[in-house]
């Protein structure tokens, strides 16, 4: 792939600059040096001194008189031929050629011919310039710079000898305005000069951006939209298409380097793609330069090819295209080369069948057909060349000659000047498809129209200075600037022509497509048109079920460098790429990309979480530890049955509460150690379900409350069992006064009381409230309680341990007492396990995560619970329900045991 540089550009930009200067200066000094006779000669010879400059460089022309004369500038000829200045003899005038065996422009010469068909039109049109003739004076450029630039003078200048039937040189009508050139750069050179005197020049086909600046150009005018507006439309085909990745060539002037500038920018704007490669074709046809050229396009990855170019260059790339078999191309024309006829020719179908172009906006013009079958040749004019681009085209037409000394190359049968057009198959007659043609009518209107306006002026309110007006006899072409500026009319086929204040027309174009026919011909037929809207831009209508694809699937080809990045995937630039060549990298955890082709993936609201797919937020997914999962169940259950078992046991002992074994283990206490360690078993189930505002500040409150009253009345009965011990010893009485049952009460209800204050200043303070927990889980939501104050939980924790490890130790110290006496061993025992369950708790609750945390508070508080609950009331109920006959006073009594 080769591309330019910006410096290349500039320089490429720069040397078309000068280049277009160097032959400004080459035909200025030409012009002044060949003119310079006429200054010097006396007024009796100057007629002549006129005559033999234009003998020494004949142009090919046509004229007709009239009292005032427009000017015309067409491609008559494709190209011409400079013969090698030796500076030994006299040079000789350059021969205009055309290439590929086509020696004459039969359309550029329609364009000319409907030039005079208008002037015609308008001379018979009552309305229309009343009492004025208009005449013309058209000019072949033959494709070369100089011999249009020397046209150009010669129609401004007013010094030659301009039509056959006037003896002399002077005295001719002025040239009032010119319409052409064809070329934007033979435009661009000539409205430098000419535009300094203001003479106003309407082209039919230039389309140079650049022309649009007034101060440089101020006489400027154009029928058909400017290269602005086309890429443009280039630009939003691209976008229908999809096409994103395409090639760009463009000619070696003005008109392609302005272009190639233009798209790049608009391009790099509108976000529409990239240029895969920019080539430069080269004006002077250089082999190896387009050898090259086409295989950049076969190697490039880009199958839209975009060609702004004349058709002399599009001629010979397609030749080489064809050496190469360069095929899978879809081309995209410019205005300059979609009606290019010789294009249009069947071993070219192969590679150009499916082309779409932008095209001139095509008109109708009717008694052109009409006119163009009177066009005819006398004996008089085949011998001077006064209309020798008549005589060119009949000799071209019928392959004859006029003459030995004609200006076909071939030989060929003396021409008669009766032969009939209508039975030569020609495209000449074609006027199915009239467009530059179109644009040239609209031209010639403009400046006739102008010139009515300017010669309708009333005296003493004209534009110019003291509010006079122009008249015919003293016509000057920068008068006819303002009225040109001004024009407004409307067309017989409904087209309105006016210009703004940069000289430009209406922007509107024909989309074209190049139809493959059976015979292997082709046919160019209009699928739609784009046109500037001032409220939407550019709107473009196609109809896309007519457009021929040349390609296999008959659909159109993809153009990408990189394919789409689907949503869930941003685009990352590749370093050294351009914009449109990129990889699609996967968004994220936590991200999603919704579109194709996102730059950036954005993250989820808070509460949501992405995809598998990346394409879309879904909720995140909640944790908690649930009624509805197996562990939730699990411990609901067992929560449940040790509720249950708790009022098994109250039950029974309600029931035996008169039976020694009850009275002799402190009734009381028993009755409310169950109940506590009942609401032990229910407080867990406050762990469990999803965390609220008052389950959380409830659940460690219950939970704290709960435990603290059931470790004191086990507190209580080890310090009553300590105390009934020592009273059986002798003095040991005085110490029972003190664990009545008013003093158990009391200090279980202080010790309980405690706790009560403890939870009451944690809620007060900090209280514990739910939380939404994400650090454990980027995609889920693990609803918690955050204890809010650790220091208090802390607090309660240690509070039910001081309690739990002081009835341990008193447990411990009563441990070797006989066992009917009292229940140390047991109490022992379930403080060792509930001290053991807690211990572990603490590790295990800080390690665990979300829910699990809950889990293992409710495996404590449930597991602790049993322990109490079964080493200290399974083996009185063992006893009081299997073992009824150890249930009595007198077993008990022969143990000593003494009643509470």
């Amino acid at each position: 792939m080769r591309k330019r540089n910006s410096c290349e550009g500039r320089r490429a930009a720069m040397g078309a600059f000068f280049g277009t200067y160097f032959l400004l200066c080459v035909c200025l000094i030409w012009l002044f040096f060949s003119s310079s006779s006429l200054y010097i000669a006396s007024p009796s010879s100057l007629s002549s001194s006129s005559c033999k400059l234009r003998r020494k460089f004949q142009l090919n022309e046509a004229h007709k008189p009239g009292d005032v004369v427009l000017g015309g500038l067409f491609e008559v000829h494709y190209t011409s031929v400079f013969p090698e200045q030796t500076f030994t003899s006299e040079p000789q005038q350059p021969i205009c050629k055309g290439i590929l065996c086509v020696s004459f422009d039969t359309l550029g010469f329609r364009h000319a011919m409907t030039m005079a068909f208008a002037i015609d039109e308008i001379n018979k049109n009552s309305n229309l310039l009343p009492n004025v003739t208009l005449g013309y004076s058209l000019y072949d450029n033959c494709g070369a710079l100089v011999i249009g630039f020397s046209g150009a003078l010669s129609l401004a200048s007013g010094r030659e000898e301009q039509f056959l039937l006037q003896q002399n040189c002077l005295g001719t009508p002025p040239v009032l305005g010119i319409v052409g050139d064809s070329y934007s750069t033979f435009s661009i050179a000539t409205s430098n000069v000419l535009g300094l005197y203001k003479m106003p020049i309407v082209s039919y086909f230039a389309t140079c951006s650049c022309l649009s600046n007034r101060k440089r150009f101020p006489s400027f005018f154009r029928t058909i939209p400017s290269d602005a507006f086309q890429v443009r439309a280039m630009i939003q085909i691209l976008k229908r298409f999809g096409w994103t990745w395409v090639g760009l060539l463009v000619t070696d002037d003005d008109y392609g380097l302005h272009v190639a500038r233009s798209f790049q920018s608009d391009l790099a704007q509108s976000g529409g793609g990239c240029l895969a490669y920019l080539e430069v074709l080269p004006w002077d046809h250089d082999p190896s330069e387009l050898r090259r050229i086409v295989n950049v396009m076969k190697k490039s990855t880009a199958r839209v090819v975009m060609v702004f170019a004349h058709e002399g260059h599009m001629i010979n790339l397609m030749e080489e295209v064809v050496r190469q078999n360069a095929t899978g191309q879809q081309w995209i024309a410019s205005e300059a080369w979609t009606a290019a006829a010789v294009l249009q020719t069947p071993r070219l179908m192969p590679y150009l069948a499916g082309t779409l172009g932008i095209a001139i906006r095509r008109g109708e013009i009717p008694g052109l057909r009409e006119f163009l079958l009177q066009i005819r040749l006398d004996q008089n004019n085949s011998v001077n060349n006064e209309n020798n681009m008549v005589r060119q085209f009949w000799e071209s037409t019928f392959q004859c000659r006029f003459d030995p000394a004609g200006w076909v190359e071939a030989e060929g049968p003396l021409c008669t000047g009766l032969e009939n057009i209508e039975n030569v198959e020609t495209e000449f007659l074609d006027l199915s498809n009239l467009r530059p043609e179109y644009n040239v009518y609209k031209a010639v209107y403009a400046l006739a129209y102008a010139l009515d306006n300017m010669l309708q002026c009333e005296p003493g309110r004209g534009p110019f200075s003291g509010h006079s007006c122009a008249t015919l006899e003293r016509l000057e072409p920068w008068q006819l600037v303002h009225y040109l500026q001004k024009v407004n009319f409307t067309t017989s086929f409904g087209d309105e022509v006016s210009f703004d204040e940069n000289g430009d027309a209406l922007p509107i174009y024909d989309i074209m497509t190049w139809l493959r026919l059976p015979n292997g011909g082709c046919k160019v037929q209009n699928v739609g048109e784009v046109k500037r809207s001032d409220s939407k831009g550019e709107e473009l209508t196609i109809d896309e079920s007519n457009i021929f694809w040349n390609f296999e699937s008959n659909k159109p080809p993809r153009s990408v460098c990189s394919e789409n990045c689907p949503p869930g995937t941003r685009i990352a630039r590749k370093k050294g790429e351009p914009v449109c060549c990129f990889d699609c990298i996967p968004c994220s955890e936590g991200k999603i990309s919704n579109k194709t082709d996102s730059m950036e993936c954005t993250s989820c609201p808070e509460d949501f979480w992405s995809s598998p797919q990346r394409d879309h937020c879904v909720p995140k997914k909640t944790e908690f530890l649930s009624y509805s999962e197996p562990l939730g169940i699990c411990l609901t259950t067992t929560s449940l049955l040790g509720t249950f078992i708790c009022a098994v046991v109250l039950g029974i002992f309600t029931y035996h509460r008169s039976t020694p074994m009850v009275r002799a283990n402190n009734s009381e206490l028993s009755f409310l150690l169950l109940v506590s360690l009942k609401l032990c078993f229910l407080c867990s189930l406050l762990f469990i379900g999803r965390p609220r505002l008052w389950t959380c500040q409830l659940r460690h409150a219950a939970f704290g409350i709960s435990f603290v009253l059931a470790v004191s009345c086990i507190l209580v009965k080890t310090m009553v069992v300590l105390a009934v011990f020592k009273a059986s010893k002798p003095g040991g009485g005085t110490s029972l006064k003190w664990f009545g049952a008013m003093q158990q009460r009391g200090t279980v209800l202080v010790l309980t009381s405690i706790q009560a204050a403890i939870c009451t200043a944690w809620l007060v303070s900090s209280s514990p409230a739910p939380h939404k927990n994400t650090e454990y889980h980027n995609d889920k939501i693990v609803y918690e309680c955050v204890v809010g104050s650790t220091v208090g939980f802390a607090v309660l924790l240690g509070y039910i341990g001081l309690l739990a490890i002081l009835s341990f130790l008193l447990a411990f110290l009563a441990r070797n007492l006989p066992d009917n006496f009292n229940e140390a061993k047991f109490i022992t025992f379930s403080m060792l396990i509930f001290c053991a369950v807690w211990v572990a708790f603490v590790p295990a609750y800080v390690n665990s995560p979300g829910k699990y945390a809950d889990a293992v508070e409710v495996f404590a508080i449930l597991a602790s619970s049993f322990g109490l609950l079964l080493a200290l009331f399974g083996p009185k109920c063992f006893i009081i329900l299997l073992r009824p006959e150890r249930n009595t006073k007198k077993a008990i009594m022969g143990r000593g045991t003494i009643k509470s």
